[in-house]
C-alpha cells in the first residue's frame, strides 16, 4: 500500500517543483509549460514493477450469492500465487450506498488497484469514475457502469447468453411453444437487463409467450418467494427461465411444494463447478440446463499484474469470457473441466 505521508510529502515537493519552474519560465520569458501531477483518469505507474507490495481494493456487490463466493476465491487464490500482492474483499451487501463509501474508503487508503463488481450500474458509475481520476487503476468486473471511466472491464456477454438460453427453449426445450415465466437478475444490474433482452432475442419467432417477469435479486430464497407468488397466479406454466442457478434452484424448491415440479422446465446461468452449483443440479435433474458465466477473478488478478508489475499501459479496455451449454448429456464432463471437486 502507497504511505499516506510519504505520498503526501512527494505531493508537496512536486507543487514545490512545478512552482519553481513557472519561477523560472516567467524570468526567461520564455513560453514554455508546467505539468502539474495526473490527473482526469491518467494512471500512475511511476511506482510499478516487481519486488514491490501491493494493496488491491477489491468491491464486491455482495457475499450472500455462491457466485461471488467463488469470484472472491478466484481473486484471492490467484492474487496469492503473485508475491507482493494483497488484496482486501469489502462486501456492499446489495448496498448501493454502501458499496460508495467502500470504494471511497479505498480511495483514502490510496489502494494501488481497485476491482470492483457494482451493485447497481448508475449509483456506482461517479464513485468509479472518482477512483479513476485519482489515478487509480480500476478494473471493473462482470457488472458494468455507464460511460468509461476506468481502466477496464471484464465480463461475459449477458446479452449473447440470454440469447443462447432463448434459442434452446425455442429449438430443444419448448420448440411446439408454450408459456414460461422469468425470474429476473436485480433491477439496474446490467446482467438483468441484457439477460432479459438476450432472451428475447432468442425466442423471437417461436410460440413461447412471457407470461410474467419478476426479479428474485439474484437470491435463492428470494426466487423461491417469487416463484411460489408466480405460481399461484399462474400454476399452467410450461417452464422457467432464472437469470442464475440459485434463483432456478429456489423456484424448483417453490414448485417441489406445491406438486408442479415434474411438470415444470427450469434452467439457470453460472454454471458454477461446485456440489451447490448449477452443473450438479443440471447432472441431478432439477435444471434442464445451465449456461457457464465465468466469474473473471482469475483474469481480473492476470490483469492487475500486467499493470502493477508489468507496468503496461496498452491493456485491452474490454475482456469478453466465453461460455458453455450445459445440459445432463455434457454436465459430468463439463463439471471436471471446469475444476469441479
Amino acid at each position: 500500500m502507497i504511505n499516506p505521508v510519504r505520498s503526501l510529502r512527494s505531493r508537496r515537493i512536486r507543487a514545490l517543483l512545478a512552482v519553481g519552474l513557472a519561477a523560472g519560465c516567467l524570468a526567461l520569458a520564455s513560453a514554455c509549460t508546467v505539468t502539474a501531477d495526473p490527473g482526469a483518469g491518467e494512471q500512475q505507474q511511476a511506482d510499478c514493477g516487481p519486488g514491490k507490495e501491493y494493496a488491491i481494493g477489491m468491491s464486491q456487490a455482495n457475499n450472500a450469492e455462491p457466485y461471488r463466493e467463488v469470484m472472491n476465491a478466484d481473486i484471492t487464490t490467484a492474487a496469492g500465487a503473485v508475491p507482493g500482492f494483497k488484496v482486501t474483499v469489502a462486501d456492499a451487501a446489495q448496498d448501493n450506498s454502501k458499496q460508495v463509501s467502500q470504494v471511497e474508503n479505498f480511495i483514502t487508503q490510496q489502494v494501488n488497484l481497485l476491482i470492483i463488481s457494482p451493485n447497481e450500474a448508475k449509483p456506482l458509475t461517479a464513485v468509479v469514475k472518482k477512483a479513476f481520476d485519482a489515478g487509480i487503476p480500476v478494473i471493473v468486473l462482470d457488472r458494468k457502469v455507464e460511460g468509461d471511466a476506468y481502466t477496464a472491464f471484464i465480463g461475459g456477454d449477458n446479452v449473447a447468453i440470454g440469447k443462447a438460453a432463448g434459442e434452446y427453449y425455442a429449438k430443444t426445450l419448448l420448440p411446439g411453444g408454450g408459456k414460461i415465466v422469468e425470474i429476473s437478475g436485480l433491477a439496474g444490474s446490467t446482467p438483468a437487463a441484457e439477460r432479459a433482452e438476450g432472451f428475447k432475442q432468442g425466442i423471437e419467432g417461436s410460440k413461447i409467450e412471457i407470461v410474467a417477469s419478476q426479479s428474485g435479486e439474484w437470491l435463492r430464497e428470494k426466487g423461491q418467494t417469487v416463484m411460489d407468488a408466480l405460481l399461484k397466479a399462474n400454476p399452467d406454466i410450461d417452464a422457467v427461465y432464472a437469470h442464475n442457478d440459485p434463483m432456478a434452484e429456489g423456484a424448483y424448491l417453490a414448485a417441489e411444494q406445491a406438486k408442479l415440479a415434474d411438470k415444470i422446465k427450469f434452467t439457470g446461468i453460472d454454471a458454477l463447478p461446485i456440489p451447490s452449483g448449477g452443473i450438479k443440479a443440471v447432472e441431478q435433474g432439477r435444471l434442464q440446463a445451465t449456461f457457464v458465466y465465468a466469474t473473471g477473478g482469475r483474469e481480473a488478478i492476470d490483469l492487475a499484474k500486467q499493470i502493477l508489475i508489468d507496468c503496461k499501459k496498452d491493456v485491452p479496455k474490454s475482456t469478453t469470457l466465453g461460455t458453455d451449454q450445459i445440459t445432463k448429456e455434457n454436465a459430468a464432463e463439463m463439471y471436471a473441466k471446469l475444476g469441479g471437486q
